[in-house]
């Protein structure tokens, strides 16, 4: 099964690669006031993904905050750990309900 997943993995990495050496003649983005920006279309496509990026990551992280402190304000006092070197219970000995899985 990890063969099958590598041979994805390479698969979208050529088909990337190659759409990237087919776009390298020169587009242009027009600004305001007659500005405009010429670099290759595949520059042009990674600037706009990774801005699409950063703007959700931005976007989200208000949200992060906000469940983060609510977390902390629900999470009982001696649930926090201690500077101690106290023993933690030990862990039922049961076997988990799913197996663990490997992503792509």
């Amino acid at each position: 099964m990890r063969f099958f997943v590598w041979l994805f993995r390479a698969f979208v990495f050529f088909a990337l690669f190659a759409f990237a050496l087919n776009n390298q003649h020169d587009a242009s983005v027009k600004w305001f006031f007659g500005q405009e920006w010429r670099a290759p279309m595949v520059f042009i496509v990674l600037a706009a993904f990774g801005l699409g990026c950063a703007f959700g990551v931005f976007a989200m992280v208000p949200s992060w905050w906000r469940h983060w402190r609510v977390a902390r304000r629900v999470q009982p006092a001696s649930a926090i750990p201690d500077t101690g070197f106290a023993l933690a219970p030990a862990a039922p000995d049961t076997a988990p309900e799913h197996p663990p899985r490997d992503g792509l």
